[in-house]
């Protein structure tokens, strides 16, 4: 089907719930309550009494090119926030899936939605697999750092279908895959080994790099991020022995964009710009202020970005889920790579599911007019043939005074 583009109207509001924790992670606010920053991007003439949800870890994407369009073709949206807006220091996984499941109870109860579909865009794919995953099959009891969390308790609301719009495999994995290696201690980030070190000019090893270098290199990005692992469990450890169960150390990780890919071209090829990552110069990124995991605590480390102790894999995650699937690469993204697009994909075990790649795309579609569209078109054809668009003779009515 073709999509006309069409007025919608913009709703902000608040979804709040109430959680016992035992010691505060976000900033101000009443203690023991969360509150989510949420948009609904409700068409003047919806094409469906479904909703699409968008939540990412930590961004707020609710006015990203791909949300509003799908919108402006008569789809509902919601772009719910997690309780960790713009600041992933402190965040939990865990707890992102619990404000996901909180959004999906709100847009189902409150705002009378038929049909869930998760849009995973970025972060958000491995963020709503994982969800997905425990919604199917809840086995989860307590978090990487041994904190109680049930999942099971929580009767999370199934989704209907899932779309992994230019999404990467998790944040642990992308992390290990950018961080640097060369930084051989954590306390001294300028003392390096130099063959591994990228942006060393005096480094033997240049692009385009050998199959030899680049084994060499993605092993030691694994035993780094595992260095700064097995530190955070035994400080952890070391706090539990004197008492301090609820107590926290925060800390700075350096060099967190690495990876050959974005000086190498034929690394993971696609059409992306030589020498440039999403945000930027990588050689500045790498130790820039907006690098991943560039601020943690010991929690968030092991539930974000611990290479074997992340739950949020979106590769393990999408082997248990029975949904529809649809996923999209960008061919010029240089954010999410091929190699994550196909991962996730064959990830998925079941046979509902369909994978496009749109020519020429970057990972948000900024001043990309033909290719986003023909992104909003391959969304909306695909819910319609797996029953997702019907006649919207009943539209959500909007409760918000209890929201």
């Amino acid at each position: 089907m073709s999509t006309q583009q069409s007025a919608y109207e913009r709703i902000p509001y608040l979804i709040i719930f109430e959680e016992t924790a035992a010691f505060k992670e976000t900033y101000g606010g009443p203690e023991n309550f969360v509150a989510l920053k949420s948009h609904l991007l409700k068409p003047k003439n919806p094409i469906t009494n479904n909703v699409i949800i968008f939540m990412h870890p930590v961004g707020g994407g609710e006015y990203l090119p791909m949300p509003v369009a799908l919108a402006k073709a008569g789809y509902p949206v919601i772009y719910c926030q997690s309780r960790y807006p713009s600041n992933d220091s402190a965040l939990i996984m865990e707890k992102v899936v619990i404000d996901l499941g909180e959004c999906i109870r709100h847009a189902k109860h409150k705002f009378g939605y038929d049909k869930i579909i998760l849009a995973g865009w970025s972060g958000g794919g491995s963020l709503s697999l994982f969800y997905q995953s425990q919604a199917e099959n809840p086995t989860i009891t307590e978090t990487p750092a041994g904190d109680p969390v049930d999942f099971a308790s929580k009767n999370f609301i199934p989704a209907d279908a899932i779309m992994l719009l230019a999404a990467h495999v998790s944040r642990s994995h992308t992390l290990t895959e950018w961080i640097d290696p060369s930084i051989v201690d954590e306390t001294n980030p300028g003392l390096k080994d130099p063959s591994l070190d990228l942006y060393n000019p005096n480094n033997p090893n240049q692009p385009p790099y050998s199959e030899d270098f680049l084994k060499q290199y993605r092993q030691a990005q694994i035993e780094r991020n595992r260095r700064i692992t097995r530190w955070v469990k035994s400080t952890l450890e070391e706090m539990r022995q004197d008492g301090r169960t609820s107590e926290e150390f925060a800390f700075v990780v350096h060099g967190t964009m690495a990876d050959p890919r974005w000086l190498d071209p034929t690394v993971d090829p696609n059409d992306r710009r030589e020498n440039w990552c999403y945000l930027g110069d990588p050689k500045i990124v790498n130790n820039g202020p907006v690098g991943l995991a560039r601020f943690c605590t010991l929690r968030s480390w092991l539930s974000q970005w611990s290479y074997d102790d992340s739950r949020a894999d979106g590769e393990a995650c999408a082997r248990d889920i029975s949904i529809p699937a649809l996923v999209i690469g960008n061919t010029a993204d240089d954010a999410c790579t091929p190699s994550h697009t196909h991962r996730l994909f064959n990830a998925i075990k079941h046979n509902n599911k369909v994978m496009h790649e749109i020519a020429g795309a970057t990972h948000y579609y900024f001043g990309q007019p033909e290719q986003l569209q023909q992104a909003v078109d391959i969304c909306i054809n695909w819910l319609a043939e797996n029953g997702f668009v019907t006649a919207a003779e009943n539209t959500a009515e909007l409760e918000l005074a209890d929201s």
